[in-house]
């Protein structure tokens, strides 16, 4: 997989997804706005971080396909990668 370089609101969005999130919560968690939580998910999808999940009714599933121009409808976690990403960051 290519190798990509995580901007300060990528680490934003992936610090806030160690456990499934939805994407409302993850505009209010990380003060992004919609145009630009949406971007830095699909590049977080794009590059393996992030995983989509669908939710109906209490179940929650993986997904390998999303409508990206309707992320409001899905649930999102951090990948094993992604959260590797952040810990590299960091140390």
């Amino acid at each position: 997989m290519i190798k990509h370089k995580i901007t300060k609101s990528e680490r934003r969005v992936l610090e806030r997804l160690i456990f499934p999130e939805t994407f409302q919560v993850i505009m209010e968690e990380t003060g992004l706005l919609y145009g630009e939580l949406r971007d830095d998910l699909i590049n977080l999808l794009n590059f393996g971080f992030v995983e989509a999940y669908e939710v109906e009714g209490s179940k929650i599933a993986l997904t390998k396909f999303y409508d990206s121009d309707n992320l409001q409808n899905f649930t999102f976690r951090a990948t094993k990668r992604g959260l590797s990403a952040i810990k590299n960051i960091r140390s």
